[in-house]
């Protein structure tokens, strides 16, 4: 059977190292490339056009890692989001103890314009991060910051 006939690598690869980090009480971090279209990510937390999310047992919920995507809820600073990687989104798992894991290679399959489509009702985001205005950021940062200049503690003796 030739190479384009097969169906990708990169999603039992997935599943079998991230089986194997917690089978080996390891916490496994997921590498997802941002500017793939159809990632569902807190864009707050991107960095340098990737983000690295912890997908132990105990920091997700309902983790999902079918053919197309990865999928699972997890908090960020409090916030609940529900996040979804494309497959041809994911670079790496690996733990964070000691660095074991994998870097997925680049596969004709994921080159290719694919649609992913997910199991509930929720809209596929454009992988682009939404549009924030710094200036309207950093005004409310000053405000809140000039408002708590000195500690609401007090020592008690």
């Amino acid at each position: 059977m030739s190479e384009q006939a097969m169906s990708p690598r990169r999603p039992y690869l997935l599943r079998a190292m991230y089986e194997w980090l917690v089978d080996n009480q390891l916490t496994p971090h997921l590498v997802v490339n941002a500017s793939v279209t159809g990632c569902q990510l807190p864009w707050e937390f991107v960095k340098n056009g990737q983000i690295v999310l912890n997908v132990s047992p105990t920091a997700v919920a309902q983790l999902q890692m079918h053919n197309e995507f990865v999928d699972f809820n997890a908090r960020f600073s409090g916030k609940p989001h529900h996040v979804v990687a494309p497959m041809a989104a994911v670079m790496a798992l690996y733990a964070r103890e000691n660095g074991a894991g994998t870097l997925f290679e680049e596969e004709a399959y994921y080159s290719e314009e694919r649609d992913i489509s997910l199991t509930d009702d929720e809209p596929t985001a454009t992988g682009a991060p939404p549009a924030v205005e710094p200036e309207a950021d950093n005004s409310n940062k000053q405000s809140s910051k000039s408002k708590r200049k000195t500690s609401h503690l007090k020592v008690v003796k």
